[in-house]
Protein backbone atom coordinates (compact mmCIF):
# COMPACT_ATOMS: atom_id res chain seq x y z
CA UNK A 1 0.00 0.00 0.00
CA UNK A 2 2.89 2.41 1.07
CA UNK A 3 4.39 1.60 -2.38
CA UNK A 4 0.92 2.28 -4.54
CA UNK A 5 1.05 5.46 -2.58
CA UNK A 6 4.54 6.54 -3.37
CA UNK A 7 3.84 5.33 -7.04
CA UNK A 8 0.97 7.69 -7.56
CA UNK A 9 2.29 10.53 -5.93
CA UNK A 10 5.64 10.15 -8.14
CA UNK A 11 2.96 10.05 -11.48
CA UNK A 12 1.49 13.13 -9.94
CA UNK A 13 4.18 15.14 -10.40
CA UNK A 14 5.31 14.25 -13.11
CA UNK A 15 1.96 14.60 -15.03
CA UNK A 16 1.88 18.17 -13.30
CA UNK A 17 5.77 19.44 -14.27
CA UNK A 18 4.93 17.75 -18.03
CA UNK A 19 1.78 20.00 -18.09
CA UNK A 20 3.19 23.37 -16.37
CA UNK A 21 3.24 26.10 -19.17
CA UNK A 22 7.19 26.19 -20.25
CA UNK A 23 8.78 30.32 -19.71
CA UNK A 24 9.20 31.57 -23.29
CA UNK A 25 12.45 33.64 -23.44
CA UNK A 26 11.84 35.85 -26.49
CA UNK A 27 15.23 36.11 -29.00
CA UNK A 28 17.00 38.97 -28.83
CA UNK A 29 16.80 42.17 -30.87
CA UNK A 30 19.07 42.73 -33.15
CA UNK A 31 19.95 45.99 -35.27
CA UNK A 32 17.43 45.51 -37.79
CA UNK A 33 14.31 44.98 -35.87
CA UNK A 34 15.85 48.42 -33.22
CA UNK A 35 15.60 49.99 -37.04
CA UNK A 36 12.31 48.64 -38.02
CA UNK A 37 10.86 49.87 -35.03
CA UNK A 38 12.22 53.32 -34.88
CA UNK A 39 10.48 53.31 -38.07
CA UNK A 40 7.42 52.89 -36.88
CA UNK A 41 7.54 54.97 -33.91
CA UNK A 42 9.09 57.86 -36.70
CA UNK A 43 5.37 56.83 -38.78
CA UNK A 44 3.16 58.04 -35.37
CA UNK A 45 5.33 61.17 -34.91
CA UNK A 46 6.72 59.68 -31.98
CA UNK A 47 10.08 61.52 -31.91
CA UNK A 48 11.99 60.39 -29.00
CA UNK A 49 10.95 56.53 -29.23
CA UNK A 50 12.11 56.40 -32.54
CA UNK A 51 15.26 57.95 -31.28
CA UNK A 52 15.97 55.78 -28.57
CA UNK A 53 15.63 52.92 -30.94
CA UNK A 54 18.21 54.40 -33.35
CA UNK A 55 20.39 55.40 -31.15
CA UNK A 56 20.54 51.17 -30.30
CA UNK A 57 21.60 50.59 -33.77
CA UNK A 58 23.72 53.02 -33.93
CA UNK A 59 25.77 52.08 -30.80
CA UNK A 60 25.19 48.08 -31.95
CA UNK A 61 27.83 48.30 -34.83
CA UNK A 62 26.11 45.83 -36.70
CA UNK A 63 26.11 47.24 -40.01
CA UNK A 64 28.31 50.53 -41.04
CA UNK A 65 25.70 51.36 -43.69
CA UNK A 66 23.13 50.71 -41.18
CA UNK A 67 24.73 52.70 -38.16
CA UNK A 68 25.40 55.77 -40.57
CA UNK A 69 21.57 55.76 -41.76
CA UNK A 70 20.51 55.73 -38.02
CA UNK A 71 22.62 58.46 -37.46
CA UNK A 72 20.50 60.23 -40.22
CA UNK A 73 17.26 59.39 -39.08
CA UNK A 74 18.10 60.72 -35.47
CA UNK A 75 19.14 64.18 -36.38
CA UNK A 76 16.22 64.23 -38.81
CA UNK A 77 13.72 62.76 -35.39
CA UNK A 78 15.58 65.81 -33.53
CA UNK A 79 14.49 68.40 -36.33
CA UNK A 80 10.79 67.34 -36.89
CA UNK A 81 10.19 67.34 -33.19
CA UNK A 82 11.19 71.00 -33.12
CA UNK A 83 14.98 69.90 -30.91
CA UNK A 84 16.89 72.13 -33.07
CA UNK A 85 19.73 72.19 -30.30
CA UNK A 86 20.06 68.44 -30.45
CA UNK A 87 19.37 68.09 -34.40
CA UNK A 88 22.15 70.78 -34.57
CA UNK A 89 24.84 68.53 -33.04
CA UNK A 90 23.31 65.12 -34.64
CA UNK A 91 24.36 67.41 -38.35
CA UNK A 92 27.46 68.61 -37.05
CA UNK A 93 28.26 64.85 -35.46
CA UNK A 94 27.64 63.42 -38.98
CA UNK A 95 29.95 65.91 -41.25
CA UNK A 96 32.57 64.87 -38.92
CA UNK A 97 32.12 61.08 -39.27
CA UNK A 98 31.28 61.06 -42.54
CA UNK A 99 32.52 64.10 -44.78
CA UNK A 100 32.33 62.79 -48.38
CA UNK A 101 28.87 60.79 -47.91
CA UNK A 102 26.96 61.10 -51.04
CA UNK A 103 24.60 63.37 -48.66
CA UNK A 104 26.66 66.13 -47.14
CA UNK A 105 24.69 68.67 -49.30
CA UNK A 106 21.60 67.51 -47.23
CA UNK A 107 23.59 67.36 -44.01
CA UNK A 108 24.42 70.84 -44.66
CA UNK A 109 21.12 72.57 -45.64
CA UNK A 110 19.18 70.94 -42.61
CA UNK A 111 22.16 72.08 -40.34
CA UNK A 112 21.71 75.64 -41.38
CA UNK A 113 18.32 75.22 -41.21
CA UNK A 114 18.72 73.93 -37.11
CA UNK A 115 20.80 77.20 -36.62
CA UNK A 116 18.18 79.59 -38.58
CA UNK A 117 15.51 78.59 -36.33
CA UNK A 118 17.72 79.30 -33.22
CA UNK A 119 18.48 82.85 -34.59
CA UNK A 120 17.78 85.70 -31.65
CA UNK A 121 16.94 89.12 -32.55
CA UNK A 122 19.17 91.65 -33.79
CA UNK A 123 19.76 93.02 -30.29
CA UNK A 124 20.73 89.89 -28.71
CA UNK A 125 23.43 87.34 -28.97
CA UNK A 126 24.09 86.30 -32.99
CA UNK A 127 25.85 83.46 -32.44
CA UNK A 128 23.43 81.23 -34.18
CA UNK A 129 23.31 83.59 -36.77
CA UNK A 130 26.90 83.21 -37.46
CA UNK A 131 26.59 79.22 -37.49
CA UNK A 132 23.48 79.54 -40.27
CA UNK A 133 25.64 81.24 -42.51
CA UNK A 134 28.86 79.45 -42.28
CA UNK A 135 26.65 76.11 -42.79
CA UNK A 136 24.90 77.88 -45.85
CA UNK A 137 28.06 79.04 -47.31
CA UNK A 138 29.91 75.84 -46.93
CA UNK A 139 27.08 74.28 -48.93
CA UNK A 140 26.99 76.88 -51.56
CA UNK A 141 30.50 76.21 -51.72
CA UNK A 142 31.07 72.52 -51.83
CA UNK A 143 28.14 72.07 -54.24
CA UNK A 144 27.15 75.23 -55.98
CA UNK A 145 25.09 73.33 -58.72
CA UNK A 146 22.89 72.45 -55.91
CA UNK A 147 18.87 72.19 -56.39
CA UNK A 148 18.50 74.73 -53.32
CA UNK A 149 20.94 76.56 -54.53
CA UNK A 150 18.20 79.87 -54.81
CA UNK A 151 17.15 79.19 -51.41
CA UNK A 152 20.36 78.93 -49.70
CA UNK A 153 21.14 82.23 -51.61
CA UNK A 154 18.54 83.75 -49.36
CA UNK A 155 19.14 82.66 -46.39
CA UNK A 156 22.59 83.60 -46.71
CA UNK A 157 21.58 87.10 -47.52
CA UNK A 158 19.02 86.56 -44.12
CA UNK A 159 22.13 86.04 -42.14
CA UNK A 160 24.33 88.71 -43.88
CA UNK A 161 21.20 91.44 -43.03
CA UNK A 162 20.82 90.06 -39.62
CA UNK A 163 25.00 90.24 -38.19
CA UNK A 164 24.56 93.85 -40.16
CA UNK A 165 21.59 94.72 -37.99
CA UNK A 166 23.52 93.52 -34.88
CA UNK A 167 26.74 95.97 -35.95
CA UNK A 168 23.92 98.75 -36.74
CA UNK A 169 22.08 98.49 -32.84
CA UNK A 170 26.19 98.67 -31.32
CA UNK A 171 26.87 101.57 -33.05
CA UNK A 172 24.15 103.09 -32.67
CA UNK A 173 24.13 102.38 -28.66
CA UNK A 174 27.20 103.88 -29.19
CA UNK A 175 26.19 107.17 -30.95
CA UNK A 176 23.53 106.92 -28.15
CA UNK A 177 26.29 106.84 -25.09
CA UNK A 178 28.34 109.55 -26.61
CA UNK A 179 31.03 107.24 -27.41
CA UNK A 180 31.24 108.39 -31.07
CA UNK A 181 34.30 106.97 -32.47
CA UNK A 182 33.59 103.70 -31.25
CA UNK A 183 30.30 104.10 -33.54
CA UNK A 184 32.55 105.54 -36.68
CA UNK A 185 34.47 102.11 -36.22
CA UNK A 186 31.77 100.01 -35.96
CA UNK A 187 29.24 101.42 -38.75
CA UNK A 188 32.07 102.19 -41.09
CA UNK A 189 33.01 98.19 -40.56
CA UNK A 190 29.54 97.13 -41.33
CA UNK A 191 29.66 99.15 -44.56
CA UNK A 192 32.34 97.51 -45.55
CA UNK A 193 31.84 94.26 -44.84
CA UNK A 194 27.73 94.15 -45.76
CA UNK A 195 27.20 96.07 -48.83
CA UNK A 196 24.15 94.96 -49.93
CA UNK A 197 22.59 95.49 -46.48
CA UNK A 198 19.05 96.32 -46.39
CA UNK A 199 19.48 99.36 -44.16
CA UNK A 200 22.28 101.33 -45.55
CA UNK A 201 20.21 104.41 -45.52
CA UNK A 202 19.88 104.12 -41.52
CA UNK A 203 23.96 103.48 -41.47
CA UNK A 204 24.53 106.54 -43.56
CA UNK A 205 22.23 108.43 -40.57
CA UNK A 206 23.78 107.35 -37.83
CA UNK A 207 27.25 107.88 -39.05
CA UNK A 208 26.54 111.08 -40.46
CA UNK A 209 25.73 111.63 -37.01
CA UNK A 210 28.61 110.41 -35.30
CA UNK A 211 30.71 112.37 -37.53
CA UNK A 212 29.20 115.57 -36.89
CA UNK A 213 29.32 114.84 -33.20
CA UNK A 214 32.79 113.98 -33.05
CA UNK A 215 34.07 116.73 -35.45
CA UNK A 216 34.27 115.45 -38.44
CA UNK A 217 32.79 117.93 -40.45
CA UNK A 218 33.87 116.61 -43.98
CA UNK A 219 32.94 112.77 -43.85
CA UNK A 220 29.44 114.42 -42.16
CA UNK A 221 29.11 115.67 -45.33
CA UNK A 222 30.20 112.80 -47.75
CA UNK A 223 27.97 111.09 -45.45
CA UNK A 224 25.06 112.51 -44.87
CA UNK A 225 24.92 113.75 -49.21
CA UNK A 226 25.57 109.49 -49.60
CA UNK A 227 21.93 109.31 -47.83
CA UNK A 228 20.18 112.32 -49.70
CA UNK A 229 21.65 111.02 -53.58
CA UNK A 230 21.61 107.59 -53.09
CA UNK A 231 18.22 106.90 -50.81
CA UNK A 232 15.90 109.40 -52.00
CA UNK A 233 12.62 108.24 -50.71
CA UNK A 234 14.66 107.31 -47.62
CA UNK A 235 12.47 107.74 -44.35
CA UNK A 236 15.70 109.33 -42.36
CA UNK A 237 16.02 112.31 -44.74
CA UNK A 238 13.99 114.47 -43.22
CA UNK A 239 15.44 113.76 -40.09
CA UNK A 240 19.10 114.00 -40.86
CA UNK A 241 17.84 117.31 -42.23
CA UNK A 242 16.79 118.49 -38.69
CA UNK A 243 19.98 117.17 -36.89
CA UNK A 244 22.19 119.13 -39.95
CA UNK A 245 19.97 122.70 -39.22
CA UNK A 246 20.77 122.15 -35.33
CA UNK A 247 23.75 121.13 -34.98
CA UNK A 248 25.91 121.97 -37.90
Amino acid sequence: MHRSLTCFFLLSVLLLTACAPKTVVPPAKNAGVYFQEGEEFFEKGLYRDAITSWEKVRDSYFSPELNTLAELKIAEAHFLGEDYIEAAVAYEAFLKNHPDHPRVADVLYQLGLCYTYQMLSTDQDQTATTYALNAFKTLQERFPEDRRSEEVQIYIDRCLNQLAASELNIGNYYLRTKSYSASINRIEGLLKKYPNYYERDKAYYYIGQAYLLNGEKEKAVVAFNTLFNEYVGSEFILDAQRFIEENY
